[in-house]
């Protein structure tokens, strides 16, 4: 793989500077807004993430299994982001993969440049950094390493990390569980509009072409946090985002018209409806807007899988049996890929207005 030219995040933040580079610094519009995250987070004010236990999801006690799938359902409209407990999948596992992906990350930037990406070619798989894409030239504060890990025929395993040892095994256990556990949601999530069992996860491309993709993110310790995002506001384009962290906090979601500190919670995968399930649900479902903070004290990492349609097979509109008269589609027939783009381009032009309205 060529080595990428791209400066590391993580070399920044080692280098000892006491001002972050121009590209950083957010618009004056957003630093209104950003805080201290260890100060947000043990703020109790206000609304809170739902969180879901799932011990019941699949309870033969039909009134105990229909509580546990009500409150998952009722998460799923209101926010659209939850932390999910008892999930199925051991402590241990999760260790396991959190171990590893620190260790890698741990490495000296010359051993992880081995894995660099090559954005500009489109191999987007390996290590990389946000290049500035955008009319605003805007950056993130990340680094991140980027994978396809589910199904085990789609995966390019030439770039792995080989270090640490448990990197792939741990890795492909983890993806293989989170897997069942899509599936599980999916369930809960059409049974709740009405569907079939299994109509989403049809219709996002079931076993066969639904695509999980992990992305490590890494956020060195930033010497102005109040001026920088570790990632910046967006809702993902997914159908479902499973998230781990080190328990630093830096999520937050844009709720009510307000930003909400997610909690730390032990043990807990964080899960997001993505656009495509808001997509197919007429909007009942929600993507909702989040963003993540850094800080100067602890580096945050989260390993974040997306489980993402096939790009061009399936046409993502809202289903016939959630639109009616009464509640036409919300959104035109797009592929997934169409959807991407869209987005990108509506992002271009939102920068390039307010690159021109600040001339």
């Amino acid at each position: 793989m060529v080595t990428s030219v791209t400066p590391r995040v993580e070399s920044l933040a080692s280098s000892g500077i006491q001002a972050i580079p121009k590209e950083y610094v957010r618009p004056q519009e957003e630093l209104n807004s950003i805080g201290n995250v260890f100060e947000e987070e043990k703020n109790n004010l206000g609304p809170q993430v739902p969180t879901i236990d799932l011990k019941n999801i699949e309870s033969p006690d039909e009134a105990v299994r229909e509580k546990c799938r009500e409150e998952l359902k009722k998460a799923a409209m209101e926010w659209g982001v939850m932390h999910l407990v008892n999930h199925g999948i051991s402590d241990d596992l999760l260790d396991r993969v959190k171990k590893a992906g620190k260790i890698f990350f741990d490495l000296p930037i010359v051993e992880k440049e081995k894995y660099a990406n090559e954005q500009v070619s489109g191999q987007i798989q390996g290590y990389g950094s946000k290049l500035a894409n955008n009319a605003s030239g805007q950056l993130e504060w990340e680094d991140y390493f980027f994978h396809l890990v589910y199904p085990e025929e789609k995966r390019d395993m030439s770039i792995w990390p080989k270090t640490p040892s448990d990197y792939i095994e741990a890795t492909k256990e983890y993806a293989k569980q989170l897997r069942v556990l899509a599936t599980k949601v999916f369930s809960v999530l059409s049974l709740g509009l009405g569907l079939e069992e299994g109509r989403l996860e049809k219709e996002v491309g079931g076993l066969e072409e639904l695509l999980l993709q992990m992305k490590i993110n890494y956020y060195p310790i930033c010497p102005q946090p109040e001026l920088a995002l570790g990632v910046e506001a967006h809702t993902d384009v997914s159908a479902l985002t499973f998230i781990l962290h080190n328990m630093v906090p830096g999520l937050q979601l844009f709720y009510q018209g307000k930003w909400v500190t997610a909690k730390c919670v032990p043990n807990s995968i964080i899960m997001h409806i993505g656009d495509t399930i808001e997509i197919l649900s007429n909007g009942k479902y929600k993507s909702i807007l989040h963003r993540g903070l850094v800080n100067k004290e602890k580096v945050r990492i989260s390993w974040a899988v997306f489980c993402e349609p096939p790009k061009e097979k399936i046409i993502l509109k809202p289903l016939p049996e959630v639109v009616s008269e009464a509640e036409p589609p919300l959104y035109p027939p797009r592929t997934f890929a169409q959807h991407i783009q869209h987005k990108l381009f509506r992002k271009t032009q939102d920068a390039a207005l307010s690159a021109a309205a600040l001339k």
